[in-house]
């Protein structure tokens, strides 16, 4: 019998239910990976802001039995139980850098799903992402190996150009893109860098 549906409930989220993955944001990672070829086996990827766990399962399941995947957040993602998968229970904004590097072996691929709470101001909410955007792209500078690629969401705003500047001098090339499943009133986006060569 199929769940309730909620004031949230849409085609993905149902289809998410449906189909066993932690949540609907699962599908944008999905598209970004069937366009650009994201993943292979045995690659090593790191997973910020990992819960409620969708893009774990799907980083677990392209990279298979002989990669790994270690997400950080602040909330443990229920029900991923693999061997090769790690959790660390961190605020981004608190990491230290060398014990990052000490800790976590250098990454094929890092995701950034990190979101700010929103408050519906757009331009503070923006802001905030941003401000998570530029949190990430110092844990690749750190974990990310040469030519590795780097997957960040951003909420659209004054200081995203910016920012798509800043990731532009870390890769050879970079890509904006809106997946098909964010949410039609969402200024969401995910820039992705490819070849990491810092």
């Amino acid at each position: 019998m199929r769940a309730i549906r909620g004031r949230w409930d849409d085609h993905f989220s149902i289809r998410a239910r449906d189909e066993g993955w932690k949540a609907r944001s699962v599908f944008k990672l999905m598209e970004m990976d069937r366009k650009w070829k994201l993943f292979r086996k045995g690659q090593k990827a790191l997973d910020l802001g990992c819960y409620p766990g969708s893009w774990s399962q799907y980083a677990l399941k392209r990279v298979g039995s002989r990669g790994e995947v270690i997400g950080i957040d602040l909330k443990y993602p229920l029900g991923i139980n693999y061997k090769n998968f790690r959790f660390i229970e961190a605020d981004v904004f608190k990491l230290d850098m060398e014990w990052l590097r000490e800790e976590i072996s250098p990454r094929d691929i890092i995701l950034s799903d990190l979101a700010p709470k929103t408050t519906g101001i757009r331009w503070r909410d923006s802001y905030f992402s941003i401000q998570l955007g530029r949190i990430a792209l110092k844990i690749s500078e750190v974990l990310l190996k040469r030519d590795g690629i780097f997957i960040c969401k951003i909420f659209e705003g004054e200081e995203a150009p910016g920012f798509r500047k800043e990731i532009s001098s870390y890769f050879k090339k970079i890509k904006d893109f809106r997946p098909v499943a964010v949410r039609s009133g969402s200024y969401e986006r995910y820039i992705i860098g490819f070849s990491f060569n810092r």
